[in-house]
């Protein structure tokens, strides 16, 4: 199975990017993990927020696949604890996935389309975060889930 992450935008800062490339590169022990970046829309100063969710999320729509397993990270979705977002990556890796897809919308979140495309939401949090920094979190719990299913001392219970 491949992980895939999927974002809105290129991450501006230099360390945030680096804390990135630190989890990536964990969690190519464990899995095929890919990170994608779909670049800012040009020229959004004469477009309403509807009309910018919309264009985004033609270009996050564009990149799936009918197979895939469409996560977004929402937040209005579900929440989990450490140990049970772990579950929740074993329940989807049994069930035989090609790809499970993670995706940070844009500034105003997402269009209609994919929230209809979308198969589930996580919430990270109830507070909310930059998107440069769900980046870093997201990919951070990843890596903890894989650690966590494999008995490793990362995680501390």
């Amino acid at each position: 199975m491949t992980i895939k992450l999927v974002c809105i935008g290129k991450t501006d800062k230099k360390e945030l990017e680096a804390l990135i490339k630190t989890y990536q590169k964990r969690l190519q022990h464990y899995i095929k993990f890919e990170f994608e970046i779909i670049p800012d829309l040009k020229k959004t100063k004469h477009l309403d927020e509807n009309q910018q969710k919309s264009k985004e999320g033609e270009l996050i729509l564009s990149g799936f696949q009918n197979s895939d397993f469409v996560v977004l990270l929402d937040e209005n979705g579900k929440q989990f604890s450490s140990e049970s977002f772990s579950e929740y990556i074993q329940k989807r890796m049994n069930t035989g996935l090609k790809r499970l897809i993670f995706v940070i919308g844009g500034p105003y979140g997402f269009s209609e389309e994919v929230y209809k495309r979308a198969d589930s939401k996580i919430s990270l949090s109830k507070m909310t975060f930059s998107h440069q920094m769900v980046r870093v979190f997201f990919t951070e719990q990843l890596y903890r889930a894989f650690t966590i299913l494999k008995n490793e001392p990362y995680h501390h219970r």
